[in-house]
């Protein structure tokens, strides 16, 4: 029986003959957990664009974003050694996307997903490591990836860290001496961040960005990529490769939580290593 044939049967029959399709399409289950090589091959495979083989499953071809199809391969895109994954939340996580009335599928530029890259630098001749956030910006031919925020462990630091600072404030009067009293401000450098307005967050891409520029911080290599996706209503997962021995290789669902705003909201706090004052 041809395969073609066999992908039409794989929507006029049960469910039985259905599983019997799956089977020819992706031959075994040393295929079916093939490694997902590429982050572009994980969002195919998530939306159930793409094969067991690797090749792509275009619109018009039966298989293509087949629910039914999804169900059985969106478990193999977990990383199966995860403590962090109940089985209970990723259930109701793959439910949820594949839901015949409303399904979910991942948008390449859909947005609300972005790179966390761990760096290696040296800082002032210090071997240390540096969590470089980009996202995908749309232009008006194709996208690109750009630098959207920095955490630098040296840099973090330096703000807020003086138990003695919050009570620092400058008279309402200065005014009248003329901020004569500024002196005082950039005498304390240690403290003077408990002068600037209540919402006042350090820009440490731009202090990295300076440091580049002044040769004082140099660039040595990638250490590590995570991707952090927030595209299906409410959930989070992280992204990461693994290059290992056995089929659960290359990128892998390693977390997922349920998540509302509010906890969204603290998430990306965490994710992005921001403290309060």
């Amino acid at each position: 029986m041809s395969k073609y044939l066999l992908i039409v049967l794989f929507l006029l029959t049960g469910p039985f003959l259905r599983a019997q399709v799956i089977g020819d399409l992706f031959e075994d289950e040393t295929v079916l957990y093939a490694e997902t090589k590429q982050v572009n091959q994980f969002f195919r495979r998530f939306n159930s664009e793409e094969d067991g083989q690797g090749e792509k499953i275009y619109a018009g071809n039966p298989a293509y974003r087949d629910n039914y199809l999804r169900k059985q391969t969106l478990p193999l895109i977990f990383d199966q050694e995860s403590t962090q994954i109940s089985k209970s939340i990723k259930a109701s996580f793959i439910k949820d996307v594949t839901n015949s009335k409303d399904p979910v599928y991942l948008d390449f530029h859909g947005g609300e997903w972005f790179a966390e890259v761990v760096v290696n630098v040296i800082y002032n001749g210090v071997n240390n490591e540096a969590h470089l956030f980009l996202k995908l910006q749309e232009e008006s031919v194709g996208s690109k990836w750009v630098l959207s925020q920095v955490y630098f462990k040296p840099f973090a630091q330096l703000f807020f860290k003086d138990p003695e600072g919050t009570d620092k404030f400058l008279h309402p009067l200065s005014h009248e001496l003329d901020f004569m009293n500024l002196g005082k401000v950039f005498r304390e450098e240690s403290q003077v961040e408990y002068y600037t307005y209540q919402s006042f967050v350090p820009d440490f891409l731009s202090i990295f960005i300076y440091e580049l520029k002044m040769d004082h911080l140099r660039f040595v290599g990638v250490k590590k990529v995570n991707f952090h996706f927030f595209q299906v209503e409410g959930y989070y997962f992280k992204l990461e490769e693994f290059n290992r021995s056995g089929f659960n290789n290359g990128w892998l669902i390693t977390k997922l939580e349920e998540i509302d705003l509010l906890d969204k909201n603290q998430l990306l706090k965490d994710i992005y290593y921001e403290e309060t004052k």
